[in-house]
């Protein structure tokens, strides 16, 4: 009986479980790799759009096409009474030796000079953690402002159960997400089909602007994939060196 054989004609089912587990293992790894890629192209993309002049938020009805990592700057006044709270939302950059806090991004519309209506997501505000709908104080000016910002297509997804009705709103507006499209049919009013998110500005509001960024989990994503590229090579040994073990077995019974 040669080693071939052993290893694979008399191990059918242990070489096919083995090839699919490195198959499968491998497939992830490579998947990792790819998002920590992605991610950092994305980072790269970003900085050279924040490099290119800033857009006037009222000089034109935008598209997100035409606008979408760029930065922009917008003149108006914001309707803090339509502020909405998104939930779940980590700290953007943890202090040094901190945890992770969970609060809210503040999400308020913003009536530009020319009447239409632009999203700002004004920063991250921590949440009371014993009483959730004890929002923090955030100031507001009551005149017109100058925001500066960069422009995403929302301000960022998280899981929810079910789906939220604008349609009878409930104060104050805490929310999983924020649907544009609802919010623009709602109150019926002519809206961008982006956000601005607000960067630093020194503002004492009672708000953080330290985004994390883009390439934040590039580390993790490497990591993740030595784990699964590990695990298919564990496959591949477990299988190789069963195999030689049960080869050493049958040769040497043969050999008696």
């Amino acid at each position: 009986m040669n080693i071939f054989s052993s290893l694979v004609t008399k191990r059918i089912v242990a070489t096919l479980a083995a090839l699919i587990t490195i198959i499968i293992c491998s497939s992830a790894g490579f998947w990792q790799l790819r998002r920590a890629n992605e991610k950092i192209m994305l980072a790269a993309n970003l900085v050279a759009k924040q490099a290119m002049p800033a857009l006037q938020a009222g000089a034109q009805d935008w598209t997100l096409a035409e606008t979408n990592q760029r930065r922009m700057v917008a003149q108006g006044i914001f309707i803090p009474e339509e502020a909405i709270w998104l939930d779940n939302r980590p700290q953007p950059v943890p202090k040094d030796g901190e945890a992770a806090q969970a609060g809210f991004y503040v999400l308020m519309p913003l009536r530009l000079d020319s009447g239409r209506i632009l999203w700002v997501n004004r920063g991250w505000a921590p949440r009371n953690g014993l009483d959730r709908l004890k929002l923090p104080s955030v100031a507001t000016p009551g005149k017109p402002v100058s925001v500066e910002g960069i422009v995403f297509a929302n301000p960022g997804k998280v899981y929810q159960f079910g789906v939220g009705n604008s349609d009878q709103p409930i104060q104050p507006r805490i929310q999983q997400n924020l649907d544009l499209e609802q919010e623009a049919k709602s109150h019926g009013w002519s809206q961008s089909p982006f956000i601005l998110r607000e960067i630093e500005n020194g503002q004492a509001d009672g708000l953080l602007r330290q985004w994390a960024p883009l390439t934040t989990g590039v580390d993790r994503h490497y990591a993740y994939a030595f784990q699964w590229f590990a695990l298919a090579v564990c496959a591949f040994l477990f299988w190789l060196i069963s195999g030689i073990r049960q080869y050493r077995k049958l040769s040497g019974g043969m050999s008696e």
